[in-house]
């Protein structure tokens, strides 16, 4: 089975400027004016942290597979949110630092207390695994949702923030393909099997059309196993009717054979 991410990752290496363009175009021609870097991944997030508290919500923490389910969601929002921050002060922030310095150091800061938040989950998932008694368990489940609902809330509303106040700044000093070239580069930056997991939740998170657009940009910038593998995600990812919904409007388009 190709891996998307392996070929996204060869193509970024060898890439054409014709299809960065084409990117680049068609996200501003369908979705707004300005590219936004924090677009498809914070829809991506937002998807990954509401479906964990749903589980989490769900769970019979006595239960030792669904536990295992919750657990296991939330180790995931931890990890991937880590990595996200880590890129944003690594390639975002790092691009406006010389321009907007009080700005960084004000967004850096939520990112410390973000990782507080989620060493904070860490702990109870330690506490939680163990213990033995049922009681105990259940207990410490129910402080690791309110542990998760604090991360939550504190993400979506650092999401947000970053899109209000961040995207103007980047417009502000950077065309849209030097912004483009930095999501470029960070995704060159996640591994492999890291990025299936970001590409996954991107398509769970997306609209209909934002997922057709972005097998469209796909298919017409990257080598053909990436464009399938791509597929492959929606086709598994997706709701019987979104999927045959994307599928038919590939097909009317002359996308697939």
């Amino acid at each position: 089975m190709f891996c998307f991410c392996q070929f996204m990752n060869t193509w970024l290496d060898n890439r054409l400027p014709t299809s960065q363009l084409y990117c680049i175009q068609l996200f501003k021609l369908y979705f707004m004016q300005r590219y936004n870097i924090f677009f498809p991944i914070h829809k991506g997030l937002r998807a990954l942290l509401c479906e964990t508290a749903i589980l989490l919500q769900q769970t019979s923490f006595m239960d030792a597979d669904e536990a295992d389910e919750a657990v296991e969601h939330v180790k995931t929002v931890v990890s991937l949110f880590e990595s996200h921050a880590d890129k944003e002060d690594n390639y975002v922030f790092k691009a406006i630092a010389a321009y907007e310095p009080s700005v960084v150091a004000a967004f850096e800061a939520e990112h410390v207390e973000d990782h507080t938040l989620g060493e904070s989950l860490e702990k109870w998932i330690t506490a939680f695994e163990y213990a033995v008694a049922p009681s105990a368990k259940q207990s410490i489940g129910e402080e690791l949702v309110k542990a998760f609902i604090q991360f939550m809330v504190f993400n979506l509303n650092h999401m947000a923030k970053e899109e209000k106040v961040i995207n103007p700044i980047l417009w502000r000093y950077y065309s849209d393909a030097e912004l483009h070239n930095i999501t470029l580069r960070i995704t060159k930056d996640i591994p492999p099997q890291e990025m299936a997991y970001f590409s996954r939740w991107m398509v769970k998170g997306l609209s209909s059309d934002e997922i057709l657009y972005w097998l469209k940009g796909v298919k017409n910038s990257a080598p053909q196993p990436a464009f399938h593998a791509l597929l492959a995600i929606a086709e598994k990812e997706l709701a019987p009717k979104r999927w045959n919904l994307v599928q038919e409007s590939l097909m009317e388009g002359a996308m697939v054979a």
